[in-house]
C-alpha cells in the first residue's frame, strides 16, 4: 500500500475529501518523525513500537574495491510489531489461547484396589527446554 493509497482508504472511510485525509495522514506521520528525532518512543497498542537505535562509527568495506571506508555513528528508527498485529498477519484470531502440550501420565490404577499410584519420574533435559527427543 502506498501514502496515496492509504490516504484514499481514510477518506472514504471517514467521508473526508481526499485533501483532508491527505492532512490527516501527513499530520500523524510528521508529529511521528518530530518523535523520534526528540529520541522519544513512540507505542501504538495492537500495532507495534518505533524507537530510535544508536549505532557506532566502524570501518567497513566498499563491496567493489575492496577500500577501508569510514562510517559515522548514526541513529536509525526501529519498529517493533505488536503481538496483534503479529497474530492478524498470520491469520491467528486474537485473544485466542496457544494449544497445550499434553504430558503423558505417570499414574497407573491397581487393577485390585482401583487407587492410582503415581510413580515418581525424572524430567529429560529435553522436556525442560521444550525440545523433544529424537529415537533412531
Amino acid at each position: 500500500m502506498t501514502k496515496s493509497e492509504l490516504i484514499e482508504v481514510v477518506a472514504q472511510e471517514t467521508n473526508l475529501t481526499k485533501g483532508r485525509a491527505e492532512l490527516v495522514i501527513n499530520t500523524i506521520f510528521e508529529s511521528m518523525v518530530e518523535a523520534l528525532q526528540r529520541g522519544e518512543g513512540i507505542e501504538i497498542r495492537g500495532f507495534g513500537s518505533f524507537t530510535v537505535r544508536q549505532y557506532k562509527a566502524y570501518e567497513g568495506r566498499n563491496p567493489r574495491t575492496g577500500d577501508a571506508v569510514h562510517v559515522a555513528p548514526k541513529r536509525l528508527p526501529f519498529f517493533k510489531v505488536g503481538k496483534d498485529l503479529r497474530l492478524r498477519v498470520n491469520g491467528e484470531r486474537i485473544g485466542k489461547p496457544a494449544p497445550r502440550r499434553v504430558e503423558p501420565s505417570s499414574t497407573t490404577a491397581s487393577p485390585t484396589t482401583g487407587v492410582s499410584t503415581s510413580s515418581p519420574s525424572k524430567p529429560s533435559p529435553a522436556s525442560d527446554s521444550g525440545m523433544t527427543e529424537d529415537v533412531i
